[in-house]
């Protein structure tokens, strides 16, 4: 079982308190699917991540000449309006303590994939009610760096794709599937009637994963932040395994538990 307990800060709805507006006043979020409006992307990763991503509908960005010339540098095709702004502008766009570095995208959500989006996929994992941004964007990208067919996550108990979470995942947003599902078991149910093999991770597993038998094509369930994977999900997945650890502490945060669950299983799976 993961051990997630580090709390977090929502840093407020992104949004420019200056006397300039942005394109289109971002809308009320729903937890867990993708906004009901315009998102703000900010970061160099995140928003080139944006531009070469041919499902992400791009407005407007907002930018200094230094950030431009980046963006240029890099190879991105800027395909939307452009505004040059100083700095402290940008500053007021974003929350207090977000690192634009120059650069912020307004754009539509991506669509809001679900499990009919998963065919050909082999590895998969899947998120049970993690609700922290930070850890949900880091396991993108772990996600990405492993290369993972797409991330699971519950359309309730789950973080919106917002500024927050775009940016900790340092545009692997834009580069990996975010299905949302409205319920996990039931998910992993269908996933086993395609033929998946899914996996529980819980620090009670009675085998270690390395000592878990695999199939061709898997599905890893992670846990939430100190309660783990629920019971329901646990019994829908079959098997269970845990992580061993060989030192003090049995269990690890989400997001690293995540990138050692794909490690082992790319191995298992000799992919």
């Amino acid at each position: 079982m993961s051990d997630d307990r580090k709390p977090f800060r929502a840093g407020g709805k992104p949004g420019f308190r200056g006397k300039k507006k942005f394109s289109g006043k971002p809308a009320p979020r729903r937890p867990g699917l993708p906004p009901e409006g315009p998102v703000l992307l900010y970061g160099l990763h995140t928003v080139e991540a944006a531009f070469a991503n041919k499902d992400r509908k791009r407005l407007k960005l907002f930018a200094t000449e230094n950030a431009l010339r980046r963006l240029e540098e890099r190879g991105v095709t800027i395909d939307v309006p452009v505004e040059n702004m100083m700095p402290r502008a940008l500053d007021r766009m974003v929350t207090k303590d977000a690192v634009h570095q120059g650069m912020i995208l307004e754009a539509d959500p991506l669509p809001a994939y679900g499990a009919e989006h998963l065919k050909g996929a082999r590895l998969i994992l899947a998120l049970d009610q993690v609700t922290d941004p930070h850890n949900v964007g880091a396991i993108l990208r772990s996600a990405v760096a492993l290369d993972a067919d797409a991330v699971v996550t519950t359309e309730r108990h789950a973080p919106e794709e917002g500024s927050v979470l775009a940016k900790a995942a340092s545009g692997a947003l834009d580069m990996i599937k975010h299905v949302r599902v409205k319920n996990m078991g039931r998910f992993v149910a269908e996933m086993k009637d395609q033929g998946f093999g899914c996996i529980a991770l819980d620090s009670d597993g009675p085998a270690s994963l390395e000592d878990t038998p695999f199939t061709d094509k898997t599905v890893l369930v992670l846990g939430s932040e100190g309660k783990g994977v629920r019971q329901g999900v646990r019994e829908a997945c079959g098997l269970t395994a845990r992580l061993d650890m060989p030192g003090a502490l049995r269990s690890l945060n989400v997001s690293n538990a995540a990138v050692l669950s794909l490690y082992v299983a790319r191995m298992k799976m000799g992919l």
